[in-house]
């Protein structure tokens, strides 16, 4: 027992001693930290004074020490068993322990400074988990303290119902030990089960007490519900107090960040040459390329500067957080941002000014930005579409002849459907048309292409069949054929479609069961693409008006008329 007590002394002496130690370390540091906010203190007494009170108790005490340890050494040498040896041996290296601290505090206290670096330290060995830890545990001792006072609600909660639960098995335990004492006719057995239920008892008053003091315990801080949102209104008012000029610093940092790379972006433009042409160098590109992630490192790594400047180790642990955060949610996706520089770069799977297809277009690649430009220029529509849309697609060289459109706006189109029409709007999704009298038509661009239109705007053929009798057979090879193209240029040239006629062509086609067929063939120019069936019935007119003039029969379907014969013989 004086072993012990003597023990419980010395460390409350050796830990007054460290208390003293700490607080004026901390004092000192406090005041250099935190000049505005620091009480200034008076000190009362000398601090040689102090120090040499402080120096005499650990001298006190490491008599005692010195004492004790010499009494140790005798008992282990009288020692009986081995057991009573390895329990004081024990003893003995506690109390050589707490001399040599002893020792070590005695001399820092004389020194007056801070002589630690002085002590050779052994380098402790570098742990990743450890130091992150320590690098956010500011941040998370806040969360602690905002959830402190909703975490001990659930905590009194859970306690409660646990000792609930744990009075209900201890009332059933006396009861079933108060049954078994009044059936029991043994003294003994009776004095036993007395005892038994005196313990289970007792348990049963402190369980009670516990459980009164845990639901008073509740109570305050249900009846505190209110105080406590007011602290917790409190708290985030006092957070941004202290904190809301650190956030506006951030705040102008990164907009000057911003600023002055938008400034920079500008005179590299200006002053670089090749910088605004149309296909930029490689080197252009990797200047460019250099500058934004620059700017990115900038504004990632400014707030953070701004945090350990101020020393706002709460904020700078949040900073940290959230950058390892983003860091794992982008780890997959490091691949394609890898993708991505390459086609910034132009030395991707696609390039600038060649050509590829995209939903179902090809289109030729105007420029590669964070922002790329798509055309087809014959279309005469655009795609404006993020770098990103261009990982995994490909783009080739262009051939000077590739077709890119079958049409563009205000062309005549013939569609394989029957429709034709003028093209009045082009997009990416649409087509539309408007036929003859005004009536619009509307093709999805798919559809439209699936159509295969054919552009009468360019230029167009006609081709009409027009039959004679076989009374005109010695004639229908040449005589015929020549008149018919003189009478067909005649009345071409009377109606205004002479400029237009590129080539006129009357040629025999076909012997066919009742007529001698004969096939004019006509180029027109694209201008008269709107006027395409008026053509056809006016050619289909000259060919009558010409069997007219020159007195040429034109027949009809003998097949038919028999039948009708026939039909009414019978």
């Amino acid at each position: 027992m004086n072993n012990s007590l003597s023990l419980n002394q010395y460390m409350r002496l050796i830990i007054s001693a460290l208390l003293i130690i700490f607080s004026q370390n901390s004092f000192s540091q406090e005041e250099q930290k935190d000049s505005e906010s620091a009480v200034v203190i008076e000190e009362k007494v000398d601090p040689i004074v102090s120090t040499l009170e402080t120096l005499d108790s650990f001298v006190t005490l490491q008599n005692r020490l010195q004492k004790d340890i010499r009494t140790l050494n005798k008992q282990i040498k009288a020692a009986q068993t081995e057991q009573e040896k390895a329990d004081l041996v024990l003893q003995l290296n506690k109390l050589k322990e707490d001399l040599s601290n002893t020792s070590q505090h005695m001399r820092e206290i004389s020194a007056g400074i801070d002589i630690s670096g002085l002590q050779p330290q052994q380098e402790a060995a570098f742990n990743f988990q450890q130091e992150l830890f320590s690098l956010l545990k500011p941040a998370i001792d806040e969360m602690k303290a905002m959830t402190s006072q909703v975490r001990q609600k659930s905590e009194l909660k859970e306690n409660i119902s646990s000792l609930k639960a744990r009075l209900e098995v201890i009332e059933q335990a006396i009861g079933h030990v108060d049954l078994l004492e009044k059936q029991t006719k043994s003294k003994s057995l009776r004095r036993a089960l007395q005892e038994i239920k005196s313990n289970w008892e007792k348990n049963l008053s402190l369980s009670q007490s516990e459980l009164q003091a845990g639901q008073l315990q509740l109570e305050k801080l249900l009846a505190a519900e209110i105080e406590q949102a007011k602290s917790s209104e409190n708290y985030l008012k006092v957070f941004f107090q202290k904190r809301g000029l650190y956030l506006s610093e951030v705040v102008l940092l990164i907009l000057a960040i911003i600023l002055l790379s938008k400034i920079s972006l500008n005179l590299m433009q200006k002053h670089l040459p090749g910088f605004r042409a149309e296909h930029r160098s490689f080197r252009i590109r990797l200047i460019e390329l250099l500058h934004r992630l620059v700017t990115l490192l900038l504004i990632i790594l400014g707030p953070m500067v701004v945090f350990y400047v101020v020393e706002d180790w709460v904020l700078f642990s949040l900073g940290i957080l959230i950058l390892f955060g983003a860091a794992w949610t982008l780890r997959q996706a490091i691949p394609r941002y890898w993708q991505q520089i390459y086609l910034f770069l132009n030395i991707g799977s696609v390039r600038e000014g060649e050509r590829m297809l995209l939903q179902g277009l090809p289109w030729r690649v105007q420029r590669i930005n964070m922002y790329s430009i798509l055309e087809n220029r014959v279309a005469g529509i655009q795609l404006r579409l993020p770098i990103t849309d261009l990982v995994g697609q490909n783009s080739r060289p262009v051939a000077p002849d590739e077709p890119w459109f079958p049409c563009k706006k205000n062309d005549w189109v013939l569609l394989g459907d029957g429709t034709r029409g003028k093209v009045t709007g082009i997009s990416l999704e649409m087509v539309q048309l408007i036929q003859r009298g005004g009536v619009k038509k509307t093709y999805q661009t798919a559809d439209f292409l699936a159509n295969t239109p054919h552009n009468l705007s360019t230029n167009f053929r006609l081709k009409e069949t027009f039959g004679i009798s076989y009374n005109l057979q010695q004639q229908s090879t040449g005589k015929i054929l020549e008149t018919l193209y003189q009478y067909i240029q005649q009345q071409a040239e009377q109606e205004g479609y002479k400029e237009k006629l590129l080539n006129l062509r009357v040629e025999f086609e076909s012997a066919a069961e009742s007529s001698l067929n004969l096939v004019v063939i006509a180029d027109f120019d694209g201008e008269l693409a709107e006027l395409y069936n008026r053509l056809r019935r006016a050619i289909q007119r000259w060919c009558v008006d010409a069997c007219t003039e020159n007195n040429w029969e034109i027949p009809f379907p003998q097949r038919t008329i028999h039948m009708i014969k026939n039909d009414t013989l019978e």
